[in-house]
C-alpha cells in the first residue's frame, strides 16, 4: 500500500509574527488620539492650524535677511512636514519668538595671536503654547554655530553659514515643539 504524505511548506519565523503583529498594530491605531509621521511629529488629531510670527531681529549685529529667512524656514518646515494648515494667528499651535544674537567670534587661536577659524552663532529665543494641551507650553533659547576659516571674510561665506544654521535651529524648535521625545 503506498502513503502519501502532503507536508507544508515551511513559514519564516519572521513571517509567522509578521501577520498578527500587522492585524493589532491596525486595530490599535484605529483609536489612537495622536497622529504620527516620518518625521517622528506626534501631533493631536484636534490641532489643525500652526501659527508662526515674523522673528523679529534684536541681536546687537543685524543682518537685514536674517529675520526674514529663518522666519521663512520655520514656516516651511512646519508645513511640509505636517498636515497643519499655516494661519496668520491665533493658530492651535503658535510659535513666537526673536532672534536675539547674531555674533561672530574668534576660535583656534594660533601662535602668532590670529584665529584659525571664526565662529558665527545665532540664537533665538522661541515661545510655544499649544491651545489643545496648555502642559505643552513652552520657553527657550535655541543657539546654533558653525565654524569657518579666517582666511574667509565673512562676507563671503555669511549665506551658507547662515542656511546652515538656520537649518539646524529649525530642526531643533520643530523637535521640541511637536517630537515630544
Amino acid at each position: 500500500m503506498l502513503k502519501i504524505q502532503l507536508q507544508r511548506p515551511a513559514v519564516p519565523s519572521g513571517l509567522k509574527w509578521f501577520i498578527p503583529f500587522m492585524v493589532i498594530l491596525l486595530l490599535a491605531g484605529q483609536s489612537c488620539r495622536v497622529s504620527y509621521s516620518f518625521t517622528g511629529a506626534s501631533i493631536s488629531p484636534n490641532v489643525k492650524t500652526v501659527s508662526i510670527s515674523y522673528l523679529p531681529n534684536n541681536a546687537g549685529l543685524v543682518v537685514p535677511t536674517l529675520s526674514r529667512t529663518v522666519t521663512d524656514a520655520l514656516r516651511d518646515y512646519f508645513t511640509s512636514q505636517t498636515n497643519l494648515n499655516l494661519v496668520e494667528r491665533n493658530g492651535d499651535l503658535n510659535l513666537d519668538g526673536a532672534i536675539t544674537q547674531y555674533a561672530v567670534q574668534p576660535v583656534a587661536i594660533q601662535g602668532n595671536e590670529t584665529a584659525a577659524l571664526n565662529r558665527l552663532t545665532i540664537t533665538v529665543t522661541m515661545k510655544f503654547s499649544n491651545k489643545t494641551d496648555t502642559k505643552q507650553n513652552w520657553e527657550q533659547t535655541f543657539s546654533r554655530y558653525q565654524d569657518y576659516s579666517s582666511s574667509f571674510n565673512l562676507s563671503t561665506v555669511q549665506e551658507g553659514l547662515i542656511k546652515d544654521i538656520t537649518d539646524q535651529l529649525v530642526q531643533d524648535i520643530f523637535n521640541k515643539a511637536v517630537v515630544n521625545w
